[in-house]
Order: structure tokens, then C-alpha cells, then sequence
């Protein structure tokens, strides 16, 4: 029987357990939880007694999403309640939601129908302040940067070379581009600034790649904020404030710990966005997971071009471990509109569509295959699939040696993804011949058109005279040995958002790079990729409200 109820309709019906009861499930003793009411705790990881052994990664992929949406999330918490019901010791490890897209279009990220972590009511709006301190910490910088020029700017700072943009966890157009410091001396020196979304604050990144307060006070320590007048690069330590920094985050660096619907442990925590960073959830609630349970099921945003890409080689390689299998989420929606079907037309039965856009998938399914471990497609089922269409999937599957399951966790949680837990536990249980895409040591241009041909299939990478100009200023810094992280659109393999399905012969052209020397990376900006979204002409915020009891409505 297939739910007419709303996500949150579905999440405010649940039973949650108390918190304290989720952390012993978990062998977290109650010692180390710091409770947020009844059903949230961040946990304090330098008192967890670890189990001794390393829990097995299990990373949660898509091909490349679409306007129909894949409910990526959904698989990943459905998976891990499917561990739980053939009894494995089993997490969930996700990123917490960004205020900005939930209130505009791209919703939140705490699953949907039985799949869900909960109180998504609250995970979904604050959560505990993790983002509200990340926006802190950005903003006080930007504040010290300022202050520094007003008092006399004694480190020499070229106000027209700072890189260091503010922050706001809205999608605010508006902003992109502003004038700061007017209204005379006493008001500070003018100069041009902007703001970034919260997810795309370094940050954000950092605190997701740190592994503790001393790292993350270290890697703090590292961030460019900008450059003299003789171009030469001023770091946070040169103004000598990454202690205050790092004490605002003193509580963000804690994960949090939550429920899935059938209460599954799950850590929430850090929520970079995929196609503008490096869309990973924290190394810290990763690494904790593994630590206390035998298995972990954790996603990356996005396609396996963008979030698993990433996944691998900025984020488990910094952890310094590698996942142990990959699920890469389709849905015969998406592969009807990769195919030429329009987003209205995706209810009547179109199996030529599914033959035209399954050239998608199968790209996911190679790339994933490029890192040397077996993947497993979870076809997410939806109402108005077809017998026909799901056949056509399943023999494309056969033919390629693909492990296929069908997946029925939105409408039947855990029980509805025993099948693909089972064929996950295969390829977990087989030894892989996992290798990351390219090396440290190899030069900003080669790992850049390693990721371009090989990942997404493109043909030739174009650097403008900019980004000529930086690969240059970045060798003399020394930052040339950092993995890169590819800011593209993610509703193409190329740097088009148009061209969907697998194009091939494509130019993606890089058109400037930034130095993330804090969290450790290049990022190289494509196409008109933005890191200030606007927010749509009808935003979902139009559906919600809050009842006289204080309840939300219209929450997804």
C-alpha cells in the first residue's frame, strides 16, 4: 500500500526512542552524549570506547540527478535500516541540510517517506547550531580582515585581493556582489565584498576534513584570506585569530547524533554542497561510526562526477581509508529524462527513453568501477514505473554484470532494501582493487583533465588566461600538490547543464581556481557554476508555516 502521507507527516506519526537509548544501541555510554532535549546529542568522541576494529564504508552514489529527483538520502538511510534487519552492526553517517535550499527548491536531506532520520522537523531548521557557528566563525573573520585594514593594516593587505568572502545560510542573489566599509572613516575602509551559501565556506570544508580541535585550529590557520600588494599570500595566522576561531567552533566539531524512523544509530553532521565544494559529510562522524559499528553507510552529493569523485579523492584519502563498496541510486524517472522525456510526460510508459538514458548510468556505474571496486545500482522505485521498463533495466544489467536491486524503501523502510543489503554484503565481503584517480604529487593540470576525461568524458580542458595565471602563482606557492575539487553543474556530466545523458567530445573550460589552503584543496570553477544560489520564482517556503502549537507544516 503505497503512502499518501507527506515526509512529515510519515516523521510526526514515528515513535522516537529516547536519545540515551539510541547512544547504547550504539555502545556510546551516556557519559559521553551532551543532549539537545530528548531525541538529539552531540557526542563528545574523546571519551567513546571504540570497539577495537574499523567499521567496513559503504558509500551511496547516484547517477546524474534530475528535476524528478532520486531520493539518494532515502537509499542511504533505507540501506542502513536493511542492515539492521539481517542484524549488522550498523550506522548511518549524513550531512546536515543548508537552510538556504530547503526554504528554496532542492529540500532537505534527511530522507523521505519510512527512510528518514528523525526529528527531521529540527534537523531540517538549526540543527543543534552547527551552521550558525560555521557563519559565525566565516563572518568574524571577514570582521578581523577589516578590522586589520582600519587600524592601520600593518600586514599590507591589497584590499582589492582579498579572497575572503562572508557568509549566509540563504540563498541571497542580492548578495552576491556588495560594497562594504561606506559612511566615512569611522566606518571602515570601503572596498568590494560578497557572500557565499554557508556550504560553500571553507570553513565548512574545513571543519569536515579536520579530524579534532587541534587539526581543525591548524587548518584554520592555513586559510588564504588574500594577498599584499606585492602578491604575496596572507594567511589567519599572520593575523594570528585562529584560536577564537576554532573556540566558536569548540561545539559544531562534535557530530550529532540522531534516529533513523526504525532507530538505526545515525550521525549528522557538516553539509558541504557537491558542485560547489566537496560534498562530504564530516571525517569526524565517519570516522566515529566506523569506531562503533562494523558497517557504515554514508552518501556524497550528487552524481558519482561530483560527490563520490570527491568522496575519494579529497575526503577518504585525507581519512585514509577507502569505501568497501559503492551504490550508485537510478530511478527509471531519471532515466526517462536523460533521455529525452520532459518532467510532465515521466508517468506514461516510455521504455526507448529508458534504453536513451540508461548511457547515464552505465557512465556512473564505469566511473565507479574506475576506482576498482564493484558497484551496486539501487533502482529507487517509484508508483508509475512499468513492469516493461524495469525489465529492460534489469537485462541491461545482466548484460553488463551490474548488480541490480530493486529498492522499496520509501514506501516499506528497512524491509523494502534487504534485497540490496544483502548484494551489498557481497561485494563489502570481496576483496576489491580500489586506486584513486591520480596522485598528489601530479601537477593542478593534469589531475584537473584526469578528473574531465576519465570521470566525466570529456574531450579537452581549456584553462582561460586567469586560471593560466593562477596555475602559475599557485606552483610558486607551493599549493600545486593539493587534490582538486571541481565546481560543475550537476545535472551534466559536462560543464552544460543541458547536455544530459553520457556527451562525449565535450570542452569544459576552467575559468578561475581558489586556493583552499585551509581545508586542503584547489577548487577549479566551471561554466556559470554559482556559490551564491538564488532562491526560485515559487519557493517551497510558500508551503510553510508553523501551527499555533509551534509545529511545522508544509516541511517536504
Amino acid at each position: 500500500m503505497v503512502s499518501h502521507l507527506s515526509d512529515l507527516e510519515i516523521a510526526n506519526q514515528s515513535t522516537l526512542r529516547p536519545i540515551q537509548e539510541i547512544a547504547e544501541r550504539a555502545g556510546i555510554s551516556e557519559d559521553v552524549l551532551e543532549q539537545y532535549g530528548h531525541y538529539k546529542a552531540k557526542i563528545d568522541i574523546s571519551k567513546i570506547t571504540t570497539k577495537g576494529t574499523k567499521g567496513k564504508v559503504v558509500l551511496v552514489t547516484a547517477m546524474s540527478p534530475t528535476p524528478a529527483g532520486e531520493g539518494k538520502s532515502t537509499v542511504t538511510v533505507g540501506l542502513a535500516d536493511a542492515f539492521k534487519q539481517i542484524n549488522q552492526n550498523v550506522m548511518v553517517a549524513l550531512r546536515e541540510p543548508a537552510l538556504g535550499p530547503t526554504f528554496g527548491i532542492k529540500g532537505g536531506a534527511t530522507g523521505g517517506g519510512y527512510a528518514q532520520v528523525l526529528p527531521m522537523e529540527d534537523i531540517n531548521l538549526h540543527f543543534n547550531g552547527d551552521f550558525h557557528a560555521i557563519t559565525t566563525a566565516n563572518n568574524a573573520l571577514s570582521a578581523f580582515i577589516d578590522n586589520h585594514i582600519h587600524q592601520g593594516n600593518a600586514l599590507g593587505i591589497d584590499q582589492r585581493r582579498i579572497e575572503w568572502k562572508r557568509v549566509l545560510d540563504m540563498n541571497d542573489r542580492a548578495l552576491r556582489q556588495v560594497i562594504v566599509g561606506l559612511g566615512g572613516p569611522t566606518q571602515g575602509v570601503p572596498r568590494e565584498d560578497g557572500f557565499n551559501i554557508t556550504v560553500a565556506s571553507e570553513i565548512m570544508a574545513i571543519l569536515c576534513l579536520s579530524t579534532g580541535i587541534k587539526d581543525l585550529k591548524e587548518n584554520i590557520a592555513k586559510i588564504t584570506i588574500g594577498y599584499t600588494r606585492d602578491r604575496q599570500p596572507v594567511t589567519v595566522r599572520d593575523l594570528e585569530v585562529e584560536g577564537a576561531l576554532a573556540m566558536i567552533l569548540k561545539d559544531a566539531i562534535k557530530p550529532n547524533l540522531v534516529q533513523t524512523i526504525e532507530g538505526t544509530p545515525a550521525l549528522v553532521h557538516g553539509g558541504p554542497f557537491a558542485n560547489i565544494a566537496h560534498g562530504c559529510n564530516s571525517i569526524i562522524a565517519t570516522e566515529t561510526a566506523r569506531d562503533l559499528a562494523d558497517i557504515v553507510v554514508t552518501e556524497a552529493g550528487f552524481g558519482s562526477d561530483l560527490g563520490a569523485e570527491k568522496f575519494i579523492n579529497i575526503k577518504s584519502r585525507k581519512a585514509g581509508f577507502e569505501p568497501d563498496a559503492v551504490v550508485v541510486v537510478a530511478t527509471i524517472r531519471a532515466l526517462k529524462m536523460h533521455g529525452g522525456v520532459a518532467k510532465d510526460q515521466l508517468k506514461e510508459e516510455n521504455v526507448d527513453a529508458v534504453k536513451a538514458g540508461i548511457q547515464n548510468l552505465e557512465r556512473h556505474v564505469n566511473n565507479i568501477r574506475k576506482f576498482g571496486v564493484e558497484p551496486v545500482v539501487a533502482l529507487n522505485a517509484f508508483i508509475h514505473d512499468t513492469e516493461a521498463e524495469f525489465e529492460y533495466v534489469e537485462q541491461w544489467a545482466k548484460s553488463n554484470n551490474v548488480r541490480l536491486s530493486l529498492t522499496e524503501v520509501w514506501e516499506k523502510g528497512g524491509k523494502g532494501g534487504v534485497d540490496l543489503a544483502e548484494k551489498v554484503l557481497e561485494v563489502v565481503n570481496t576483496p576489491n582493487d580500489f586506486i584513486r584517480l591520480y596522485e598528489l604529487e601530479s601537477p593542478l593540470e593534469e589531475k584537473i583533465e584526469k578528473i574531465v576525461k576519465e570521470i566525466y568524458g570529456g574531450s579537452k580542458v581549456t584553462f582561460s588566461s586567469k586560471a593560466q595565471k593562477q596555475l602559475q602563482q599557485f606552483k610558486e606557492n607551493g599549493w600545486d600538490h593539493y587534490p582538486v575539487c571541481m565546481a560543475k553543474t550537476q545535472y551534466s556530466f559536462s560543464d552544460d547543464q543541458t547536455q544530459l545523458g553520457a556527451p562525449t567530445g565535450f570542452e569544459i573550460t576552467i575559468r578561475e581556481l581558489e586556493a583552499k589552503t585551509g581545508a586542503g584543496f584547489i577548487v577549479a570553477l566551471t561554466g556559470a557554476i554559482m556559490t551564491m544560489p538564488g532562491l526560485p520564482k515559487k519557493p517551497a517556503a510558500l508551503n510553510m508555516d508553523v501551527t499555533d502549537d509551534g509545529h511545522a507544516i508544509g516541511l517536504f
